[in-house]
């Protein structure tokens, strides 16, 4: 090949002085490239005078190959190699800015989410797993079997951990505890006339043993151990002493009308927000148990939570089985069966259904993290999508290289090293917007979250860009690189290159991103209904312009009192009290007995125990009988059933009915319509009212609406001078059974933006693929321009593919999202009917963004120059 040119070109003999130097090829191919590139489009350059530097480029082949292998075993060699492929990105970014930035764009988006959703994702996962120990603590359930179904419950006797600890031998410790819960921020604590609503709970003495919670002050082996003994957080600790250390002080801790003085055994650390246990203060559980009375310490009562620590070796699904009679053993006509399930489950697994466990907030988790999954898949696909659209471009560039000697391995190298340094540019991106959002995505979590450059992070973060840098070059690195040198130089793509596997290749990318934004469009759609559905649902009763107060203070001293005198204030118009505020489960009991009932089935009733004028207030509706009224004698002794319960017990003509409650008879003086007094998530269940002054922890009152902002005033002057000491602390019912749905409020309201992003992203992918066919069918579009084909024709006929892609996509999300969608709706007791136009809506809105984003480039196409069009091939 030498002898055919002696005396090579001037350019040549520079080729062989930069090689035999060992440089590589960046600063020629540069200059090469670009002239070679201008002189092929303006037909400037002549197929002999192409055949002959083709000739050149041959001769030029051993010194290639000689330079190469002179440096293979340098480490120089890989850092000429590196910047040479960085010469090469950087001049690409230069020459095509708007691809570039399309690129960076959706890759962007994609990896804030990703970033986003891991740090949320993250946060859901660690909640009670900083515990030491915490893989040892499990928690006592119940499986409960009523009318052939199992429903399962947390609650369990407070008899059950010492009776464990005492006959069980792989228990290590057990504590009895009560959740804060049921008490709300009832509670409230006092160091002379410094008080502080709280949230307290009484606990067994272990339970510092049982839960790391790090005591500052105190010792965790005594400080539960006397009655008279609290143990304080330490924020109330700074609140009521200014300081941490207070063992030995006094301070007072009130319920309802029981008010207490306690000694401080300890000052525990502020709970982490990623805690289930969420308390500012400990109680020894005697405490409990002093104010239900010794009396309703029985195996038939479940008014406790029941943690234990397994001792090693023991292994949980054996041990369940075995002890699942436990408490059938300790009472006979119980109808429960105990198992035990990891404390670290209590937050993420939290649903069962029928006695399986069926989710909870973990699959909120494995849908956004399958979201964010598909989200960044989508903006590899643009990646792709507009490698290949710009294929065209770069042919010279790889034949220039592949006649000089560059193996396939080398330029799929460089083509990856070009996709990775584009995703770390994304990936800076991304945390740079990630920072400025970080606020805005706390308030809609509610989280306390913030990037930790930690080594892990850093190390999982680089992971992250290679992965998604080989994922998005695989395809444009192995079809670039596939292209014959003659062919290449002479601007002619591989007929391989327009394979059926390849052209299926790139709409199968553009199907799978519509499909994928498709499903998500309907998803957010189904998830706004359905909440807007359960929150405007009518409950039975009328929760607007109702206001829930805790009864502290005076309050619970003289309760008729407190009532009257709130109804005097203008614009209330009702006033009662609850121990129940209706929006979250209540007490149960299966202590209700009535003739026929069958003695080895167990029902649950809701004990709702309330007061005077309660259901009045509430605007219940009473269909048989009456309800609780001051002109009758001895109402405690009576009960109010709803509908649920009589059809439940088999009752024709309940009203009169004596039934026997805890071993006490009480008669039946009024059936109520059923009303909604927990989430839909739940079917309305049997539920009494019973009339109790002594227990109750709400105050509900009924205020005028319009008139809200003069009442809330009155009603502030009016509590400072009754309950002195006191803070107006209220919230309006309506506002709190939206509560009820706070999980779906935010997956909703963040499934928008992931939709959102989804839709942009893959919008994007199609604008990429509608400029890969327009540069693909150039000449075609000036052919039929020149035979007299119009532009709106032409842009017909580009779109065609597009729209079939689109309805395909359509064909395939639809039915995929009827299932998911469907699926999560049956986590719902009631729930919206899946209408047919969410479907078709959703499916013309995508083919109408579509047809948008691909009528900028055929618009483009249609009007360029017949004669630009027939050049550019």
């Amino acid at each position: 090949m030498r002898n055919e040119f002696p005396n090579p070109p001037s350019k040549a003999k520079k080729l062989i002085t930069w090689f035999l130097n060992g440089n590589l090829l960046e600063e020629v191919l540069g200059d090469l490239e670009e002239q070679f590139e201008s002189k092929i489009k303006k037909n400037s350059i002549s197929k002999a005078k192409l055949n002959y530097w083709w000739q050149v480029f041959n001769y030029l082949r051993p010194f290639a190959i000689k330079s190469i292998l002179k440096n293979s075993n340098s480490m120089n060699n890989y850092f000429d190699i590196f910047r040479h492929n960085l010469l090469i990105f950087l001049r690409t970014i230069k020459k095509h800015k708007s691809t570039f930035f399309i690129n960076l764009t959706g890759l962007t988006l994609g990896l804030s989410c990703i970033i986003f959703i891991n740090l949320w994702v993250s946060d859901e996962f660690s909640y009670n797993k900083f515990l030491e120990g915490s893989e040892k603590i499990h928690q006592a359930m119940y499986h409960h079997e009523e009318s052939g179904t199992l429903n399962t419950l947390g609650h369990t006797q407070a008899l059950l951990a010492d009776a464990l600890k005492n006959e069980v031998p792989e228990i290590d410790l057990a504590v009895t505890d009560t959740d804060p819960e049921w008490f709300g921020n009832n509670f409230s604590i006092s160091n002379g006339d410094i008080f502080y609503k709280s949230k307290g709970k009484f606990s067994g003495k272990d339970y510092f043993k049982v839960f790391s919670f790090n005591l500052i002050e105190g010792n965790k082996e005594k400080a539960l151990t006397n009655l008279g003994n609290i143990v304080i957080s330490e924020e109330i600790a700074f609140k009521l002493f200014k300081s941490k250390d207070v063992l030995g002080k006094t301070v007072k801790w009130q319920l309802l009308d029981i008010e207490q003085s306690a000694i401080i055994s300890g000052v525990f650390e502020n709970i982490p927000q990623n805690s289930t246990e969420q308390f500012d203060f400990i109680i020894p559980f005697e405490g409990f148990a002093n104010i239900i009375g010794e009396e309703s310490i029985h195996w038939g009562n479940y008014n406790a939570l029941t943690y234990v620590t397994f001792k090693p070796k023991t292994k949980l699904s054996v041990f369940n089985k075995r002890i699942s009679s436990f408490a059938k053993e300790h009472r006979e006509d119980l109808n429960v069966n105990l198992f035990f399930r990891p404390f670290t489950n209590k937050y993420l697994f939290n649903n069962y259904a029928n006695g399986i466990q069926s989710g909870g907030r973990i699959i909120y988790l494995y849908l956004f993290s399958i979201i964010g999954l598909f989200i960044i898949i989508i903006g590899c696909i643009n990646f792709m999508n507009l490698a290949t659209a710009r294929s065209s471009w770069r042919m010279k560039e790889t034949g220039l290289k592949k006649s000089l000697g560059a193996t396939r391995k080398t330029l799929i190298a460089q083509h990856l090293t070009e996709s990775v340094l584009t995703v770390l540019l994304a990936m800076i991106c991304a945390h740079i917007i990630a920072v400025f959002l970080m606020p805005q995505f706390n308030a809609l979590t509610d989280k306390q979250l913030s990037l930790n450059y930690s080594f892990e992070y850093t190390f999982k973060v680089l992971g992250l860009v290679i992965g998604v840098g080989l994922i998005a070059g695989s395809y444009p690195a192995w079809y670039l690189s596939s292209f014959k040198a003659i062919l290449a130089l002479k601007g002619l793509l591989d007929k391989n290159s327009n394979s059926l596997i390849q052209v299926l290749t790139r709409k199968g990318l553009v199907i799978f991103q519509f499909t994928i934004s498709i499903v998500l469009i309907i998803s957010v759609i189904i998830i706004y209904k359905q909440v807007e559905f359960v929150q405007n649902k009518n409950l039975g009763y009328d929760r607007e312009n109702l206001l829930i107060l805790p009864k502290e203070g005076k309050a619970n001293e003289n309760l008729d009192l407190f009532l009257t005198n709130l109804t005097d204030i203008p614009g209330v118009n009702n006033a009662s009290a609850s121990a129940n505020n209706f929006t979250s489960n209540g007490n149960y009991t299966t202590g209700v007995k009535w003739n026929g009932k069958d003695p080895d089935v167990a029902i649950r009733f809701t004990n709702a125990s309330v007061y005077y004028g309660l259901i009045e207030t509430l605007g219940i509706e009473i269909l048989e009988g009456r309800s609780f009224d001051k002109t009758f004698s001895n109402e405690v002794e009576k009960l109010i059933l709803n509908e649920t319960a009589v059809k439940t017990m088999g009752l024709k003509n309940p009203v009169g009915e004596i039934v026997t409650l805890w071993g006490t008879k009480k008669e039946i003086i009024g059936v109520a319509k059923d009303f909604h007094f927990k989430s839909l998530h739940e079917k309305v269940s049997p539920l009494f009212f019973k009339l109790d002054p002594d227990f109750l922890t709400h105050i509900l009152l009924r205020i005028d609406s319009g008139k809200e902002k003069e009442t809330l005033a009155y009603l502030d002057t009016f509590y400072k001078e009754f309950n002195p000491g006191f803070i107006l602390r209220y919230q309006f019912m309506d506002l709190s059974y939206q509560s009820l749905y706070e999980a779906e409020n935010r997956v909703s309201i963040i499934a928008r933006y992931f939709a959102g992003f989804a839709i942009f992203i893959s919008c994007m992918g199609l604008f990429g693929l509608a400029a890969f066919t327009a540069e693909k069918r150039m000449k075609e579009i000036g052919v039929r321009k020149i035979l007299g084909a119009s532009e709106l024709g032409i842009i017909f006929l580009l779109s065609a593919d597009f729209t079939k892609m689109v309805l395909f996509a359509i064909l395939l999300g639809i039915p995929t999202s009827y299932f998911l969608v469907q699926n999560w709706l049956e986590n719902f007791a009631y729930n919206i009917s899946l209408e047919w136009w969410y479907f078709i809506l959703t499916g013309f809105t995508a083919l109408i963004i579509a047809w948008l984003t691909i009528g900028i480039q055929t618009f483009h196409a249609a009007n360029r120059n017949p004669t630009e069009c027939l050049r550019s091939e």
